[in-house]
């Protein structure tokens, strides 16, 4: 039947014939084998599903080892023929799965922990807020004395070992918000004291503060640490009050008391030591200073502090007298045992009128001509004398000497006169000077007549003699118009002679 089929074909299309058959076989093969290998990978697919054993870190030969130990794979012949290449490709795959969802179940166990933790740092969160409305807990809390309280609660137990936040930083945290709410809190404090009119003073109590706030329904909502804070600082401004208010009150007594030492010494007639308080007493009641020191005891200690202050015035008084005293004693021992003599040295002592004065200071009314006319009118009267060697020229250029000695100080005292504001200030010298020389010149005039009378008897080295060993310390405080008369009566008498 065959042949009869073949030489019914024609010889031209039996070569047609033949590649498409050829073609359709070759094209059902194909066929054939994408479903075996599909259903080989399908086949693998499902047995390493169903191995537990196999999971994301398994290799591939531990798989193959595991395939063969498989009853399933075993007796498929089909899947044992399975092309390498493609059961490798199908392993992979399955791992890369298995991969997934093993990441998967991380991030999965990564949230179900962070929730768990965010549930726990709430719930200890709310444990603090309940330690709050019960007052343990407020914005002056330490860790140190809350811990007792905190640690035996579950909610602080499972808060331990987590990361992020620790206890204790969600303790400080919320020490931290209480503090910053301290300022507002403050201000609706002062304005529940300033509604109930009740002001903190030095010796307030909290217990006191704290129970005029506990009235009103804003202090609900307020910290009881803040409360405390408000307290502290409104006793520091009525402390600090009171230390001005008595450091006021210091300078005004000490004021009050430096009135009163002022009145005890302007006193009239003045205290004696030795005066009983009772004795005077009387003479102050109406000054105003007296009637500021209201107690009596201030009065006495005042008034006995200032005997003592006069004791002591006196004591040193005395004392620098003695002092002087005994200088002057030494000079005048010192004198008499001199060489010469007592004797001799009183001969050789000139009259005041022939010693040269001392300095003075001069008055700035004086004319300045004239010490230059008295200086000329000796000049030439020594000249007249017997020259420059002789005694009375001797004498005479001495007192010139002195006197321009004396000349020199006198722009010092101008210039200290000129720093003075006030003009009375530089006529007060002048005035006593010369109401002193006033004074003075009735005995000044009887000595000089009885030295007058005297001077004839003595030769002019005697007066040359004195001149150098002594001079007279009273005449310091005379004019020098009195100076020129007694130049010209010692002219007058040296021409008798």
């Amino acid at each position: 039947g065959e042949l009869e089929v073949w030489a019914v074909v024609p010889e031209r299309d039996r070569k047609e014939v033949y590649d498409d058959v050829l073609f359709f076989l070759a094209k059902k093969e194909k066929e054939q084998a994408k479903q075996l290998r599909r259903r080989n990978i399908q086949a693998l697919k499902s047995i390493l599903d169903g191995m537990s054993s196999v999971n994301f870190q398994t290799t591939w030969s531990q798989a193959q080892q595991y395939l063969m130990d498989n009853p399933s794979f075993a007796q498929d012949h089909q899947l044992q023929n399975m092309d390498k290449e493609d059961a490798l490709i199908c392993f992979e795959e399955h791992i890369r799965a298995l991969e997934r969802e093993e990441e998967e179940e991380r991030e999965r166990a990564r949230l179900r922990e962070r929730r768990q933790q965010r549930k726990n740092r709430e719930a200890f969160q709310t444990f603090l807020d309940e330690l709050h409305e019960t007052g343990q807990l407020h914005s002056m809390s330490t860790w140190m004395e809350l811990y007792p309280a905190v640690s035996t609660d579950v909610r602080f137990a499972n808060m331990l070992g987590q990361p992020g936040s620790t206890p204790l930083d969600l303790f400080k945290f919320y020490v931290e918000e209480l503090k910053a709410r301290f300022h507002d809190e403050k201000k609706i404090i002062k304005d529940i004291l300033k509604d109930r009119g009740f002001c903190v003073e030095v010796n307030t109590a909290f217990e006191d503060f704290a129970h005029v706030i506990s009235f009103d329904k804003r202090a609900a909502a307020l910290d009881a640490g803040n409360i405390k804070l408000t307290f502290n600082s409104l006793l520091e401004k009525a402390e600090a009050r009171e230390r001005e208010r008595e450091k006021e009150e210091a300078r005004r007594m000490r004021r009050r008391e430096a009135a009163f030492r002022s009145m005890l010494r302007q006193a009239v007639p003045a205290l004696e030591l030795g005066t009983a308080w009772e004795e005077v007493r009387e003479r102050f009641v109406c000054d105003s200073a007296f009637e500021q020191i209201t107690l009596e005891s201030e009065r006495i200690r005042l008034f006995r502090e200032y005997l003592q202050v006069l004791e002591t015035e006196c004591q040193h008084l005395h004392t620098k007298g003695r002092k002087h005293g005994r200088k002057g004693k030494k000079h005048h021992r010192k004198r008499s045992h001199s060489p010469s003599g007592s004797e001799s040295e009183e001969e050789e002592l000139p009259p005041p009128s022939l010693r040269p004065p001392k300095r003075r200071r001069r008055n700035p009314s004086e004319s300045g001509s004239e010490p230059s006319s008295s200086l000329d009118s000796v000049e030439s009267g020594g000249a007249a004398l017997g020259g420059r060697g002789s005694p009375s020229s001797r004498l005479l250029l001495g007192s010139d000497h002195g006197l321009r000695k004396a000349k020199k100080p006198k722009k010092k005292t101008k210039k200290r006169r000129h720093k003075s504001n006030s003009p009375e200030s530089e006529t007060d010298p002048e005035e006593k000077a010369g109401k002193e020389s006033d004074e003075k010149e009735p005995e000044q005039d009887k000595d000089r007549e009885l030295r007058r009378a005297e001077l004839p008897n003595r030769s002019p080295g005697f007066g040359i003699k004195k001149e150098k060993t002594g001079w007279d310390t009273s005449e310091s405080e005379l004019s020098e118009g009195e100076l020129e008369r007694r130049r010209r009566t010692l002219l007058q008498q040296l021409d008798d002679h």
